[in-house]
């Protein structure tokens, strides 16, 4: 795995939301930037097999790809949701870093209130490491 550098408090507080959004169905959370990926849970029940590097690399492309919905009818980007056999993956990116979280099957609501306090978590973070940088 790449170098473990999220801060404490950033990891705890996905953690909790994670947690309280998504409840039993939460597989795992990962928080990547363009250098750094790290998981920050994973569920007793699941084998640590997945390559997170791999992971990570694709995930990255969420990015750049961003732009590409810019100015559409659809509204603003949110949030990305892969479907697969036996879970599915939500990628939330807001500034230099994002988190994927991979869950069991749940409502698209419960969707949209995970992408929602994702959201809130990175904005906010992003803020104070920027706030924090302009005091340096």
């Amino acid at each position: 795995m790449e170098s473990e550098a999220i801060d404490s408090q950033l990891a705890d507080e996905l953690r909790s939301v994670c947690r309280t959004t998504v409840g039993d169905e939460l597989r795992s959370i990962t928080y990547f930037t363009e250098d750094v990926v790290e998981q920050l849970y994973l569920r007793s029940d699941l084998e640590r097999t997945a390559d997170l590097v791999g992971f990570a690399d694709h995930e990255r492309r969420g990015f750049h790809s961003q732009s590409a919905y810019r100015n559409t009818q659809l509204g603003d980007y949110q949030a990305t949701i892969r479907l697969f056999e036996n879970g599915y993956l939500s990628r939330v990116i807001r500034g230099p870093h994002g988190v994927w979280v991979t869950t069991d099957a749940m409502s698209i609501d419960r969707f949209e209130e995970l992408t929602s306090a994702l959201e809130t978590v990175l904005t906010d973070f992003a803020a104070v490491a920027d706030a924090e940088a302009a005091d340096d």
